[in-house]
């Protein structure tokens, strides 16, 4: 039988665990939160990895040394502090390494760390008997595959030889996926800033049927995030789409854009081509939500010549409208759509 530690903010501390998964259980449509809740983190050590829309990987190996607690403490005042501040509760997984902090975290309730046992033979009987899937960067076809040949569990996987591993899913994979499941972790956490993503939402006063309503709202968000990147000199590389529906579903779709840009047109555009893709119809929508993600430096972003003059325009159009803004509000100059 696996053991997992569960730990509330009373409990022992598992000196061996040096990274945090944290999932932060936001509200829906809460995104925005999530900057703060990275600026909390931010607060123990500078060793963040933002993982939008709600989590986040934290390196706690000088955090333990400054504080003088283990990671399991420090879990729980992280936990004390989202909830006091933010009102925002978080489930949190830790371990020796980011694989297995995410995999501590899988299922774990609201108030609970589940913290991988110290020790080879402690990681070992963890893995042992979860199922294939259950290992970050495993896909369902992949995972279907090795289920084929009965190898279900991490525990089997471990115990194959390289070379059936490898005739299975390639050389590389195959010897990748064995010292996963032996858990060797060679992941890190890498540290970004919260400003690698802005999002914006627009929740409607009620259930709204009218595309012509959606699509405003997501001009509206489009113009926000477009503004706010060209006044800190950003782009983004990705754009996605949430949409909240009246019986509190949500649905998301990611795309990656032609260009990093923070022109607001072509963000325009892209959103209102993942709505279309939705066929949506006559769906109640109760909020809808865009958040730019992969940013970075405008200066280092290379722009296609089109040789369009009606882009151009468009592109002369927006510096001046940015500058009326800055000086005059950000409600100085907005779309004829908007403005009705």
């Amino acid at each position: 039988m696996n053991t997992i530690h569960t730990a509330h903010t009373d409990h022992a501390v598992h000196g061996g665990a040096s990274t945090l998964y944290v999932r932060f259980l936001l509200p829906p449509m809460h995104e925005a939160l999530l900057p703060q809740l990275l600026g909390l983190l931010g607060e123990f050590t500078p060793e963040v990895e933002a993982l939008p829309p709600d989590a986040a990987l934290v390196d706690v190996r000088g955090a333990r040394r400054y504080f003088g607690r283990g990671a399991v403490e420090l879990a729980a005042l992280i936990r004390v502090r989202a909830l006091a501040l933010y009102g925002v509760e978080c489930a949190i997984g830790a371990g020796p390494g980011p694989m297995l902090a995410r995999m501590a975290a899988r299922g774990a309730a609201p108030g609970v760390t589940r913290a991988v046992p110290e020790g080879a033979d402690g990681v070992r009987e963890f893995l042992a008997g979860r199922p294939v899937g259950e290992l970050p960067g495993i896909g369902r076809a992949t995972a279907r595959t090795l289920c084929e040949y009965g190898l279900d569990s991490l525990g089997k996987v471990a115990a194959a030889p390289l070379s059936t591993l490898q005739r299975l899913v390639g050389a590389r994979a195959g010897r990748e996926l064995r010292e996963k499941a032996r858990g060797v972790d060679r992941a890190r956490v890498v540290p970004n800033a919260a400003s690698r993503f802005l999002s914006a939402e627009r929740p409607f006063p009620r259930d709204e049927l009218d595309p012509f309503r959606h699509r405003r709202a997501l001009l509206s968000i489009a113009e926000e995030l477009g503004a706010g990147m060209r006044g800190d000199d950003q782009v983004c590389r990705t754009l996605t789409l949430t949409v909240r529906y009246a019986d509190r579903t949500t649905t998301t779709r990611t795309r990656t854009l032609p260009e990093p840009t923070a022109h607001s047109v072509a963000l325009t555009t892209t959103a209102y081509r993942m709505y279309e893709a939705l066929g949506l119809q006559r769906a109640r929508v109760r909020a809808v939500a865009l958040r730019a993600e992969g940013l970075g430096p405008a200066e280092h972003a290379a722009h296609q010549l089109t040789f369009d003059p009606v882009d151009e325009r468009a592109r002369r159009i927006e510096e001046v409208a940015d500058r009326a803004r800055e000086r005059f509000g950000p409600g100085a100059i907005v779309p004829g759509t908007l403005a009705a």
